[in-house]
């Protein structure tokens, strides 16, 4: 085998749809909170997705937005979400707070 050296390729940073309505940005963001890399983050997302994000303001849109879409390890977020790792100041909002109410699952809801 081979040593290569490391390389590190950069990731571009997300920029935000320009001129996306409201109801595409929100369908938009429902498919991506349902096809995650991950299993986990798929059952988490989608279902805080499917129960919040049609009551978001344009403000609430653009922080969810962010959190979903930045370059982040999709570990991360649920790190992040399930309290194992502090939210960075970046994500540390009114959706992460939501987030993580709905991950701890007070109401032991069947979801």
């Amino acid at each position: 085998m081979v040593d290569m050296p490391e390389v590190n390729i950069p990731i571009p940073k997300y920029q935000q749809k320009v001129n996306e309505s409201e109801d595409i940005k929100k369908a938009r963001l429902l498919y991506q909170s349902r096809k995650r890399g991950m299993l986990e983050n798929c059952l988490l997302l989608s279902t805080f997705a499917a129960r919040y994000l049609n009551t978001f303001d344009g403000k609430q849109l653009d922080l969810y937005d962010n959190l979903i879409n930045q370059p982040t390890n999709d570990w991360d977020i649920y790190y992040y979400a399930t309290n194992v790792k502090e939210t960075p100041a970046e994500y540390d909002n009114e959706i992460m707070d939501m987030l993580k109410k709905h991950v701890s699952n007070d109401r032991k809801e069947q979801r």
